[in-house]
């Protein structure tokens, strides 16, 4: 008797102190949050989904009944962005096949050559060998920008005459590491507009033939919303198997990297933060969390 009255009183003492959180409870705060989530260039469609995720998540769970919903308004969301933001090691994927071949691909002006060159260092330094496959070949300047790279760097270049068929000058640079015990193959494509469909079925024989064992998408953090569209439509017609984010170091918001890991559902690899060779480091999902956060606390003051 004594414990059943005991335990009727404890359910009327927390039915009195705690409530059941609304949508009403939610609507403001999520709307706070999800303006923060777009204006550090998180695609609208995303900020909305990640918004709709925290609602399921919250609506129905029990709070105390003057207990602040901020800090677990923003608990979800830096759970849920964990859940999106993914990281892989890229070097950790390239297992004992060799030649192990890596495609990168993107639009004009991303920085992919540059790029290109700052993980071949990072491969030699690794005690790996590299050749770069010179797979742009309409682009005035492509040849000798990536030659320039491999002089400093102490690599070779597979190459053809300009305006050479680029899916041949990446089959001749994965048969050239075949006969030569050559550990990685980088192949460097001309950057293009999603939007241009020869280039695009271009893009997909070169990826047919040199069938590569990973596909890197390297994509602009300015581009913002852009980067969205664009990798997804570069998904479309080459798996992508993960991204680089370059110009991170002109880019303090990070809501590129939400919006493709969230579309495509792959790793981002590496972030790239200046123009040498070093400056390109592991992608960590804490400190895109970390700014969206700190954008909206400064928001809410």
């Amino acid at each position: 008797m004594f414990d059943r009255l005991k335990k009727a009183i404890g359910n009327l003492v927390d039915q009195i102190s705690s409530k059941k959180i609304s949508e009403a409870d939610l609507e403001s705060l999520l709307w706070d949050f999800q303006m923060s989530l777009v204006e550090c260039d998180v695609a609208l469609p995303v900020a909305e989904e990640i918004s709709n995720r925290i609602r399921e998540r919250l609506v129905g769970s029990k709070v105390g009944l003057f207990e602040d919903l901020r800090p677990i308004v923003e608990s979800e969301l830096r759970a849920i962005l964990k859940e999106t933001l993914a990281y892989y090691d890229l070097f950790s994927l390239i297992g004992n096949k060799r030649p192990f071949v890596i495609m990168f691909v993107g639009v004009n002006g991303t920085g992919k050559t540059t790029t290109i060159a700052k993980v071949a260092k990072q491969l030699k330094a690794k005690g790996m060998s590299v050749v770069f496959a010179c797979s742009d070949t309409y682009r005035a300047g492509s040849e000798e920008q990536i030659e320039t790279h491999a002089g400093r760097l102490g690599l070779k270049v597979i190459k053809h005459k300009y305006g050479a068929d680029p899916a041949a000058v990446a089959y001749d640079a994965v048969l050239h590491a075949k006969n030569n015990g050559i550990d990685v193959v980088l192949i460097d494509t001309a950057g293009r507009m999603q939007t241009d469909k020869d280039l695009m079925d271009e893009l997909m024989k070169i990826h047919r033939v040199a069938s590569p064992d990973l596909t890197v998408f390297v994509g602009d953090s300015l581009a913002g919303n852009d980067a969205l569209q664009q990798a997804s439509e570069f998904n479309r017609y080459v798996k992508i198997d993960g991204v680089i984010l370059t110009k991170v170091d002109a880019d303090a918001k990070g809501g590129s990297a939400i919006s493709i890991s969230s579309a495509l559902r792959k790793p981002i690899f590496f972030i790239g933060v200046g123009q040498g060779y070093d400056d390109i480091v592991p992608f960590d999902p804490d400190w895109v969390i970390d700014n969206i956060l700190a954008k909206q606390q400064k928001a809410q003051n």
